[in-house]
């Protein structure tokens, strides 16, 4: 039977189209990422979902360039050993091609020695501690911004519209003395002061009230209470239960940002002040719509800035995988790593939810890997489940900014 010409043409276009996807299918592959972080409550492990969420809204959109994005999520609850063997499986077993993580510096300064030798791209979403980017790791970058930023924007503003007599609490949690030492020696080269008070408490510590009361006693300025959320959220509360009074200026590091601190400080949040990458009072147009965005899908009415760090490293990630060019075999892992890595370094500008632009470079340093410069100080004017918070001011550092004091 002879076919029709039309018929004939479409035979051949059905056919086409049929070699043109299997070739697609052929091609297209698996881009693995591990995801590390701190999951111990709700807020947190609603955060992690939504990164999880955002990747798997890019495979809904096609992939990145047809490739799947695979996500292995595990949680190391904040434990310096189990980041490192979460680490270890995701870089080893999985053999992905990206880690991100972890949420506390004392997990992912661990973690950025596993990734150096194994040559695995790490980004890291929420961690400040300065040493982070300072090992000299080709393979570490930073979406936060880093302690050595954060502690002048705190101690500058203090100083100016506080006093320089300071006493300071912190937890033993690389984060929490990284910001404390760092701002007691920018008080100490631009004030000539030291600390009225320094206390060093456990992680997880529940009771404040033995440094508190040499604190109360010191008759501060300010009280600088620092560590993970419910460690500050139980100092700030036991510091009114123990005396000291209101005019005492409350002082958290920037995990006073997270939501789970103002719902556990209560009314003990209010009035306290901190320096962070992003508050839920930025009357932004993207603000506004991530904001109704977390809430209609998370609960969480007033996002932190840990939420915020997280959107804005989905988005830098993305942009990097479209730049990479991957081949996606078993034998191409090694190269895919370093491609994707190359590719992170490209970024340059990114405008998000940051309070600044996040931009990095080639170079294995801290001035090439710690992409947020800009620091926000945020004061909390009412605690609890309705938290708000308002912004007092913000300012973008030199990329060089703090290097010689921390060498010192």
């Amino acid at each position: 039977m002879i076919k029709s010409k039309s018929l004939v043409m479409a035979t051949l276009l059905v056919f086409m189209t049929v070699m043109v996807l299997g070739a697609t299918i052929a091609t297209a592959g698996t881009i693995r990422i591990g995801i590390t972080g701190r999951m111990v409550d709700t807020v947190s492990e609603e955060n992690f979902k939504m990164i999880v969420d955002e990747l798997e809204l890019i495979n809904a959109a096609g992939g990145i360039k047809g490739n799947k994005l695979d996500v292995t999520l595990l949680n190391d609850e904040c434990k310096s050993d189990k980041g490192v063997a979460n680490a270890n499986k995701l870089v080893y077993q999985e053999k992905v091609h990206l880690v991100i993580g972890s949420t506390c510096s004392s997990v992912t300064l661990p973690i950025v020695d596993v990734t150096a030798k194994a040559k695995v791209p790490h980004i890291t979403p929420h961690s400040t501690n300065h040493m982070i980017t300072m090992k000299g790791s080709a393979w570490i970058f930073r979406v936060p911004i880093s302690s050595r930023f954060y502690k002048a924007t705190t101690a500058a503003y203090v100083a100016k519209n506080i006093g320089t007599r300071i006493a300071y609490i912190y937890a033993s949690d690389a984060a929490a003395e990284g910001f404390v030492n760092e701002m007691i020696k920018w008080m100490r080269a631009n004030h000539n002061v030291e600390p009225v008070l320094k206390a060093k408490v456990q992680a997880k510590e529940i009771d404040f009230r033995t440094p508190l009361l040499k604190a109360k006693a010191a008759n501060p300025d300010a009280l600088v209470i620092a560590g993970q959320d419910p460690e500050m959220a139980r100092g700030m509360a036991q510091s009114y239960e123990v005396g000291i009074p209101r005019s005492v200026q409350r002082v958290g590091s920037s995990a006073a940002s997270n939501a789970t601190f103002a719902i556990m400080a209560g009314d003990a949040a209010k009035g306290v002040f901190y320096s962070a990458a992003y508050t839920a009072s930025d009357t932004r147009p993207i603000a506004k719509l991530f904001n109704r965005m977390v809430a209609e899908r998370y609960g969480q009415k007033q996002p932190d800035h840990n939420f915020a760090q997280a959107y804005d490293l989905v988005r830098i990630v993305e942009i990097a995988l479209n730049r990479a060019e991957l081949k996606l075999t078993d034998d191409s892992l090694a190269a895919d790593r370093t491609a994707i890595r190359d590719a992170l370094a490209t970024v340059k500008d990114y405008h998000g939810l940051a309070s600044g632009p996040i931009s990095f470079c080639a170079d294995a340093t801290p001035q090439c890997r710690d992409g947020n410069r800009t620091p926000v100080l945020i004061e909390y004017v009412q605690g609890g489940e309705n938290h708000r918070t308002r912004k007092l001011g913000s300012i973008t550092f030199d990329e060089d900014f703090g290097l010689d004091a921390i060498k010192q």
